[in-house]
Order: C-alpha cells, then structure tokens, then sequence
C-alpha cells in the first residue's frame, strides 16, 4: 500500500504520475488535480482541460489571457 501525497489516505489502488522527474503519488483524481493543475492567472481557478500558455503564464481560456492582456489568442472547438 502507498500513501497519497495530498490527504495521507493510506490506500492499496493509489497511482503514480511521473511529471518533470518527479513521481507523485495519489489516491484519487481530485487529489492530483489538486496537486498537479495549474492555476489560471485571471481568475485562479484551477485547469482541468487544455487550457492556454501565454508569455510563461497559464489560462484557463482566451477569454481570461485577453483579459490579462494577452492579443492574438483565440479559442479552438
């Protein structure tokens, strides 16, 4: 059994995510989104999808890089 790094929860299903040379260990999906996702620069929620790089920053969306600034980015569906 292995500890999650987030909640301590002591667990025999936890799972690795091996990121930058680094290896995490968790329990639970929300535990590593809460570890491991970026933080939106405009609003601060945390990014779950794609999100955008813009300048070494992270958005969410076009919608909040704009709002912080950023041209020429758009959105893609």
């Amino acid at each position: 059994m292995a500890r999650c790094e987030v909640c301590g929860n002591d667990y025999g299903m936890t799972f690795e995510v091996h990121a930058q040379g680094a290896i995490h260990v968790f329990d639970c999906f929300s535990c590593a989104i809460h570890r491991m996702a970026p933080i939106c620069e405009h609003c601060r929620c945390q990014i779950i999808g794609q999100g955008v790089e813009a300048e070494g920053q992270w958005f969410c969306g076009a919608h909040c890089a704009r709002s912080e600034g950023r041209t020429g980015i758009v959105d893609r569906v």
